[in-house]
């Protein structure tokens, strides 16, 4: 566990550009994030278990903790152990028969598992200083709404981003505004106008 940062499940959220899922996890004990993409399926996995919404019938995480409870196995913690070409890579770390076995897992599923376990959740040290975010203030905008998932607080930074670019652009459009000449600035507000929706 050396070089290894403990975390918890921020929350879940969507992208406000293509609708993908980001589940964020925050350092314990500071304000430093990691944010991971994740599959729209492991992410209601995670929301369910995290809200306690009972199920008609097992869901693949919960197989997967009946599997290793029935083997008298026990699943100690999971990690987010590397970064490589922009994938992160978890893993499961078990304990069975005096023995532990680490076996390599999606993030997500592992998160899944860990939400469902009531285990740690750690990060290497590694990851965390290449892939965390420290947030500032202007990033603290909520997210759009999603069903099964919990609202929240922020888009993604380059969401941000792109939106002070467009702010700027219509300053500059407003400060060079002829207010006297009513036709020039009607002809100006069209260009603007499709230029903020791309």
């Amino acid at each position: 566990m050396t070089g290894m940062i403990e975390v918890v499940i921020d929350s879940l959220r969507v992208s406000l550009t293509n609708q993908q899922r980001i589940v964020v996890l925050r350092e314990v004990g500071r304000e430093r994030y990691l944010p991971i993409w994740i599959g729209p399926y492991e992410a209601e996995a995670i929301t369910i278990a995290l809200q306690e919404i009972e199920v008609a019938r097992p869901q693949t995480h919960d197989l997967l903790k009946n599997f290793l409870t029935s083997l008298n196995a026990r699943l100690v913690r999971v990690e987010v152990s590397s970064l490589r070409d922009d994938v992160f890579y978890g893993n499961l770390v078990i304990e069975t028969n005096g023995q532990i076995i680490n076996i390599d897992s999606r993030p997500s599923d592992a998160l899944a598992l860990a939400v469902r376990a009531h285990v740690s959740i750690l990060v290497s040290r590694e990851v965390m200083d290449k892939a965390g975010v420290i947030p500032e203030e202007n990033l603290q905008e909520p997210a759009e709404e999603q069903p099964k998932l919990p609202e929240s607080k922020a888009p993604k930074e380059p969401a941000s981003g792109s939106s002070e670019d467009r702010l700027s652009v219509f300053e500059d459009f407003l400060s060079n505004l002829e207010l006297d000449d009513s036709s020039e600035s009607g002809e100006d507000d069209e260009p603007d106008d499709d230029q903020d929706k791309s």
